[in-house]
């Protein structure tokens, strides 16, 4: 058995105070938003030495994920990245200062605009990504790969059921 972490202790407490109480679904999520939280800091510790955010490796690595020629329009950028406009922009301003995107015209559509990784964008967000998931997997060494796959499909199963009811 795993050692008891805050969570239990906030469970405890509830089931204290109002016994009546299913704190199931509290639990697993207080876990969901720890390990996020845990993990988020040290994934922008590690971009950091990359001279970027994690905000900023996530634009750069929608647009490397994207294929040759790792472009898009910032509508679809905004879009996969849930930002508003306002956000992306300024993401976007400051990643061209740097070098690492440029605004183009869209070759289809003269009126659009094209955001796409300069080979210094693409260089930096490979060498990031490799560092992200090296941080990413060091955070899990001491969980067995078979309780890591396991874990995935859990979360997987989780995630499409809060996707359906958040939905409605």
């Amino acid at each position: 058995m795993t050692e008891r972490d805050g969570v239990d202790t906030i469970v405890d407490q509830w089931a204290r105070e109002r016994p009546e109480l299913e704190t199931t679904a509290m639990a697993l999520f207080g876990r969901v938003y720890r390990l996020a939280r845990l993990v988020g800091d040290s994934q922008e510790r590690c971009y950091g030495r990359f001279g970027i955010t994690r905000a900023d490796f996530d634009v750069l690595a929608t647009l490397r994920r994207a294929g040759h020629p790792h472009g898009l329009s910032p509508g679809r950028l905004t879009s996969a990245l849930m930002l508003t406009s306002g956000g992306m922009t300024s993401r976007l301003d400051r990643l061209e200062r740097a070098g690492l995107v440029e605004r183009r015209p869209d070759p289809a559509d003269r009126r659009a605009l094209l955001v796409v990784l300069t080979d210094a964008g693409r260089a930096l967000v490979d060498e990031a990504v490799g560092a992200g998931l090296a941080v990413q997997q060091q955070l899990l060494a001491d969980l067995p790969a078979a309780d890591q796959r396991r874990l995935n499909h859990l979360l997987r199963r989780a995630l499409a059921s809060v996707e359906r009811h958040a939905a409605g």
